[in-house]
């Protein structure tokens, strides 16, 4: 007898279930001012896909009114659920407790915390940090920064500060300042902090329309203006000012030996003159602290979207 095997029959897989591709992630910043809130949506790359800004009464004592622009300013993540958000904030703060500890010009923002008020409207983790540090995040994850473990990032024009990365940590010590209020001149002239002779008093924009003024440059001078001059009196002001800014950071220099500082702000309308002054300052009087040679660079990014950069990058550090 003969036995027939049973045929095999191959029956095909299921179709796999089509899957909806997920959102791309995207980041969160908020930079907290007094009178001023700007906040942005960005992608992971740093592209900034909306943003708002929100203007209040910096000089109202009530934190009622920091929380009313608050809200209209965090519209802007409504529709765009982040990740996360970094607050690059002025003054003093407490970044665990995300609360802002003190503002000179505006009590509204005095123990104000952000963190929680922020999170409440949007549900989502939130951060905070001084806004002078957090542009070295900017930097580090989407500027001239990135692979490096030690650099500076340097704040110029009307705010003046500098944020460190160190060995790959950002220092950030509580109450720790954005150097603003460093001792340069001990018989200097007296600073909004109440002190003496701070680096603020010489390195900013104030200082160079006082000094454009006093040369007979007019009272509206701008560096970019100064700098295309070619006659003595705007040259000695531009030198002038550009040896007060390496002044502070040849201490930074000094201090923590960064090699790289990228500059922020007002220095980018100096042009190439301007940074090459700063940088054969900074190589003069504190290259022998460190077998890198001080380098300075300025930064393209424009000059609104630097802390919002370094909200970004805070969000990045913490994901």
């Amino acid at each position: 007898m003969v036995h027939e095997r049973p045929s095999l029959r191959l029956v095909p897989e299921p179709a796999p279930e089509p899957s909806t591709p997920s959102a791309p992630r995207m980041l969160g910043a908020v930079e907290l001012l007094p009178g001023r809130i700007r906040s942005a949506v960005l992608t992971v790359s740093g592209r900034v896909l909306d943003r708002s800004e929100v203007a209040y009464d910096a000089a109202v004592p009530r934190p009622a009114e920091v929380d009313a622009a608050l809200a209209r300013s965090a519209g802007v993540f409504a529709d765009r659920r982040p990740v996360g958000i970094g607050i690059a904030a002025a003054g003093l703060v407490d970044p665990d407790a995300g609360v802002i500890t003190e503002v000179n010009d505006a009590p509204a923002l005095h123990g104000y915390p952000v963190a929680a008020r922020l999170h409440d409207l949007t549900g989502v983790p939130v951060h905070v940090e001084h806004r002078a540090r957090l542009q070295v995040l900017g930097d580090r994850w989407f500027g001239a920064g990135r692979g490096r473990r030690t650099f500076a990032s340097v704040s110029t024009g009307e705010v003046l500060g500098v944020g460190i990365l160190y060995d790959g940590e950002v220092l950030a010590p509580h109450g720790g300042r954005s150097g603003a209020h460093m001792t340069v001149s001990a018989s200097g002239e007296r600073c909004t902090c109440g002190g003496r002779g701070c680096w603020k008093t010489l390195a900013t924009t104030r200082w160079l329309r006082a000094r454009a003024a006093a040369a007979g440059l007019g009272t509206e001078a701008s560096l970019g203006t100064l700098s295309r001059q070619d006659g003595a009196a705007a040259r000695e002001v531009v030198e002038e000012y550009a040896d007060n800014l390496a002044l502070g950071l040849v201490n930074v220099q000094q201090l923590f030996a960064p090699g790289l500082f990228v500059l922020h702000g007002e220095a980018r309308d100096g042009g190439e003159r301007f940074r090459a002054l700063i940088e054969r300052r900074l190589r003069r009087d504190g290259a022998a602290v460190a077998a890198e040679l001080p380098r300075v660079l300025v930064s393209e990014a424009a000059v609104d979207d630097v802390a919002l950069l370094g909200g970004a990058g805070l969000v990045l550090s913490h994901v």
